[in-house]
């Protein structure tokens, strides 16, 4: 049975409401990070740090393949809710577990292949491999758990309840960071004390967010085998997934191609770049506040063909998020060198950041459109003009490194970044006046 859901303004309050509690679970993420690399860092070894830091990008690697449950279940979620079909949340939430439990199964049982497949790639120290497998033999059974907070966090954003997120990652962070505490440095376990850590705030999170999400389990959709394995739906929901996952893959390869590319610079340039990347990752705690709420709000006036609210949701987001984007931008002007000095004390790589520091002032700037485009095309769940708008974007990208680097060396690598951002926003905004044409009256 649907139950129309009842209508709601949408106002700068309701989205900062859902966009400011994101921003400030984004920011504990760091942190967290931080504590890791300096409770084995008291241990006075190299070794341990190295391998607590590629055993963590291997593993948020392969944990990011399916991504897609985070984005996939706001936006069909929202659109069920602004149809009122009650049922379906439930419904969705209980497939996206499914998946979760699968995609987590398969990683514990191929552990070894994976493992070894992302050594061959990444190869590291014998000693820090070493590390590196006896922390990921533990974090690996968290797999299931941590895929499953995709679905979780998809969940609350879709519902407008993003303080659940703040509080899930407030619960997770600081558990992790007090045991963190207290096996390294209390019990000396090391590398496998971070592991334990980690795998126990992973647990006890899943089992939160669950708490969090208990309305889903006191009506009998979350049970309802007949709509939760409807063909009609899982085709649509595997449609929506595979376009997200196509498009996360293009796009992490593209980060990955700058920094390869940024190796063959010199050394100096490259230390340089990562620490300037530093302020892009800053922008996106930014701006994925603002996207999720777009994601939100956009989902629920297209599941109610309201296309009023959905043209009000874009615009005031998008009012928002370049707002934020402008002001990010002129923070870093006036604050990055003094932001370069903390990330760095080697002199020649400070005087290298300084150099580049314009393409952070234009940062935020430019990629406000792509990040507020990307939310209300999530929301709406047109992920396949997501996928190829990402595919021209990343061919216009091409095209950039090919001529800029030779003709200007880092400064036309920055460029072609900013060019893959500009395309992203243009490509999609490009096919915003069809998507809102689909929409109701």
């Amino acid at each position: 049975m649907n139950t129309a859901a009842a209508p709601e303004q949408i106002t700068h309050a309701r989205i900062l409401k859902i966009a400011v509690p994101i921003v400030l679970s984004n920011a504990t993420v760091p942190i967290l990070g931080a504590v890791d690399t300096g409770v084995v860092g008291q241990m006075g070894l190299a070794a341990p740090i190295g391998a607590v830091g590629i055993g963590a990008v291997i593993l948020a690697t392969f944990y990011w393949l399916f991504g897609f449950l985070r984005m996939g279940t706001t936006g069909l979620v929202a659109q069920a809710r602004g149809a009122g079909e009650v049922a379906e949340t439930g419904a969705l939430f209980m497939r996206g577990l499914m998946i979760a439990c699968f995609g987590g199964a398969v990683f514990i049982a191929a552990q070894s292949a994976l493992f070894a497949g992302a050594f061959w790639l990444a190869p590291a120290s014998a000693e820090v491999e070493g590390l590196a497998r006896d922390y990921l033999s533990i974090r690996i059974w968290g797999a299931p758990a941590t895929i499953a907070l995709y679905v979780i966090t998809g969940w609350l954003i879709a519902v407008e309840r993003t303080r659940g997120v703040l509080v899930l990652q407030l619960w997770m962070n600081g558990l992790n960071i007090a045991l963190d505490l207290w096996f390294v440095l209390g019990l000396g376990w090391g590398v496998e004390g971070v592991a334990v850590a980690t795998l126990i705030a992973e647990w006890t999170g899943l089992a939160l967010g669950l708490y969090l999400c208990r309305e889903i389990f006191r009506g009998r959709a979350w049970r309802d085998w007949g709509r939760i394995f409807d063909r009609v739906r899982i085709r649509r929901m595997m449609s929506v997934n595979g376009d997200i996952m196509l498009r996360n893959v293009i796009l992490t390869g593209s980060f990955t191609t700058f920094v390869f590319l940024a190796a063959d610079l010199g050394d100096v340039t490259l230390a340089a770049n990562q620490v300037l990347l530093q302020f892009l990752e800053i922008t996106a705690f930014a701006l994925d506040g603002v996207a999720f709420a777009a994601e939100a709000l956009v989902g629920k006036a297209v599941g109610a063909r309201a296309r009023g609210d959905l043209r009000r949701a874009a615009l005031m987001c998008s009012y928002w998020g370049i707002g934020w984007g402008v002001l990010l931008g002129f923070i870093f002007l006036l604050c990055g060198p003094f932001l370069i000095d903390l990330m760095s004390t080697a002199q020649e790589v400070r005087a290298e950041a300084r150099l580049f520091l314009v393409w952070i002032f234009l940062a935020p700037i430019i990629s406000a459109p792509a990040w507020m485009l990307d939310g209300i095309f999530f929301g709406a769940t047109w992920t396949r003009e997501i996928r190829i708008a990402m595919l021209q974007s990343v061919a216009i990208y091409v095209v950039a490194l090919a001529v800029l680097i030779p003709l200007f060396g880092n400064h036309g690598l920055w460029a072609a970044l900013m060019v893959l951002n500009l395309a992203r926003g243009l490509t999609l905004g490009m096919r915003y006046p069809r998507l809102e044409a689909t929409v109701g009256r």
